[in-house]
């Protein structure tokens, strides 16, 4: 399981200290990791818990990995739950990347972003937030396959960006690293 010490540190480092005004998505993310119990728990419901997401760019770094999940019906960045076996986010970042896509990715990552969202009620689980940390990798090759959380995995140019409703803070992670 991540440490919450060393997560918190790494939240604060998107903390833009030019202009002393911080995305709120942050703040609420340090607020969680420095005072709940549990962040990391998919069990913790309020506010919510830590979630990662992995915005591979393709080996030309000219369009990134999407999946269209299969609960929420939308195209999404693959990512999900930190489990008890991942010793940092950025490792959750990486599997769940793995597990959903099947990209074969370097070593290379960095932290490009992070958003807070809600989730829908679901079997037993009531609405809830999402503190999701966003990590880009890069795939060594095109090779990728669907998993069954997910109805397809695709390459998403900016050009497709609207097409696919690519959210906001994708757009910018993309410009920051790609751009």
């Amino acid at each position: 399981m991540p440490d919450i010490s060393s997560t918190l540190s790494l939240a604060r480092t998107l903390l833009l200290p030019d202009d002393g005004q911080a995305d709120k998505s942050i703040e609420l993310i340090v607020q969680l990791l420095e005072c709940s119990p549990a962040p990391f728990s998919r069990d913790h419901f309020t506010p919510g818990h830590i979630t990662c997401s992995g915005m591979v760019l393709a080996p030309n770094e000219c369009a990134i990995l999407i999946v269209h999940h299969r609960r929420l019906e939308r195209w999404l960045l693959p990512g999900g739950h930190v489990e008890a076996s991942d010793v940092s986010i950025v490792d959750a970042a990486r599997r769940e990347v793995i597990e959903e896509t099947g990209a074969n990715i370097n070593e290379w990552s960095l932290l490009a972003g992070a958003d807070v969202h809600g989730i829908p009620a679901k079997r037993g689980e009531p609405y809830h937030l999402h503190h999701d940390f966003l990590f880009a990798f890069q795939a060594t090759d095109d090779a990728i396959q669907v998993s069954e959380e997910s109805h397809a995995v695709a390459w998403c140019s900016p050009e497709e960006f609207e097409k696919y409703a690519i959210p906001a803070n994708v757009r910018r992670a993309f410009d920051l690293v790609a751009g």
